[in-house]
């Protein structure tokens, strides 16, 4: 069985795949990571075949355009306003940028770009016939393909939001690829939207259930981040609570470096009685500066690796972290920036294993309280082994190969 993997341009949004990919290439199929160039090293170190024939999609400029639009309508909650789209620097006024004039500027090259991109994936699957295509959220191409060539599509979520979702304060507007080119109207294969989704890779948990219209097939979190050496210091038991905080450098990218929480969480832990890690990146890492004793920051070492010697983790509300504290039981402070982040974050509080509050307004003195509350509060505990214990119990990655391979036998999907 041939199987494309069609993936956007933001690593964290298909890492989860990974574990498949490998299950399906030990079942003797092959694979094939369709992606943007940003993604070729990411996919071959992590042991994958990528074809690197996609446009980049921009989702860092289109989310800083985002945010753009927000502080204009007077919703922009940070101190410092949005970056600048090209940049990323914060802009001085916010008369000296006008989103829609970029808009109107750039909208042909975009077009371009996206019409590029599904004509390259569409020629590429027509020559390799895959039998199977496997999508993140942000591919249009995954799901184009499927269409065009009449094969089954199935798509892989990074956390708790789902095609069904509509983004906070967007009325009308879900978690979804947009088909900029208009490809589908153009390959004649019908409308795009939630209703053409068929079938979900669902790694949550039953206790973090999303709503999903598509068929639901559970699959174990294997949890992927990267790759990495084990650190030997991980075979040390911490002497006291061990927490982590993790942060991605795409915050501060979108953003800006008034959502970067370092600094309130130095102020906010230093009065607990627990050891702290940082895992922080790239610039993030460099403005960390000196830390407190029983303080350290690290780099390169994979969440999946350093979270089950934790009793608690601090982050941005990505899928990936989320994802990842779930399947080790641990205890999550989360302090979304916005978009898919607020969300993850509400339902892992509505499932008793978070407390949450948003970035811009979360000062030392709450984050203080609400990580003595995790830390000593055995009820969040006791969620997070049971939400764990549901991920163990989710067919793991050969199982759902298993279901793949049936789901391409018998060839159903809307382009039949």
């Amino acid at each position: 069985m041939r199987v494309m993997l069609a993936v956007s341009d933001w690593t964290t949004h298909w890492l989860n795949m990974v574990p498949l990919g490998w299950a399906l290439q030990a079942a003797g199929h092959e694979v094939r990571v369709v992606c943007p160039p940003f993604q070729t090293l990411p996919a071959t170190r992590a042991g994958l075949v990528p074809v690197e024939i996609l446009q980049p999609g921009e989702l860092v400029t289109k989310a800083r355009m985002h945010n753009h639009v927000n502080a204009r309508a007077g919703h922009w909650p940070y101190s410092d306003l949005p970056p600048d789209l090209v940049t990323g620097e914060p802009v001085a006024s916010l008369d000296d940028f006008d989103p829609f004039a970029w808009i109107e500027e750039n909208k042909a090259r975009m077009i371009d770009a996206a019409v590029r991109s599904t004509d390259a994936a569409v020629e590429f699957a027509r020559w390799w016939q895959p039998h199977l295509v496997i999508h993140d959220l942000m591919s249009i191409e995954g799901p184009l393909v499927a269409r065009v060539l009449g094969v089954p599509a199935t798509l892989t979520l990074w956390g708790p939001v789902g095609p069904d979702d509509e983004v906070p304060g967007v009325p009308g507007l879900r978690f979804l690829a947009v088909d900029t080119s208009r490809a589908f109207q153009r390959y004649d294969v019908g409308q795009w939207g939630p209703d053409g989704i068929e079938h979900v890779i669902d790694p949550c948990p039953p206790g973090l259930r999303l709503p999903l219209r598509a068929r639901r097939l559970p699959i174990r979190q294997l949890p992927y981040n990267g790759p990495g050496a084990w650190p030997s210091w991980l075979r040390e038991p911490p002497e006291r609570p061990r927490v982590c905080v993790v942060w991605g450098t795409s915050v501060s990218s979108v953003f800006g470096p008034g959502s970067f929480p370092v600094p309130r969480l130095v102020e906010a832990l230093a009065g607990l009685d627990v050891e702290v890690v940082f895992t922080v990146t790239g610039p993030d890492h460099d403005r960390i500066g000196p830390l407190p004793a029983r303080m350290r920051a690290m780099q390169n070492v994979p969440l999946h690796l350093l979270l089950p010697t934790c009793d608690l983790v601090v982050h941005h509300g990505g899928g990936g972290s989320t994802m990842t504290a779930l399947a080790a039981g641990v205890p999550q402070l989360v302090l979304p920036p916005g978009g898919d982040q607020e969300m993850i974050g509400a339902r892992a509080e509505a499932a008793g294993v978070a407390r949450v509050r948003h970035n811009a307004v979360a000062d030392p003195g709450w984050i203080h309280a609400a990580a003595a509350d995790l830390l000593g509060g055995p009820g969040y505990r006791s969620a997070a082994d049971r939400l764990r214990q549901e991920m163990a119990e989710r067919p793991s990655p050969p199982a759902v190969v298993t279901e793949l391979e049936a789901l391409a036998a018998d060839g159903v999907s809307l382009g039949r």
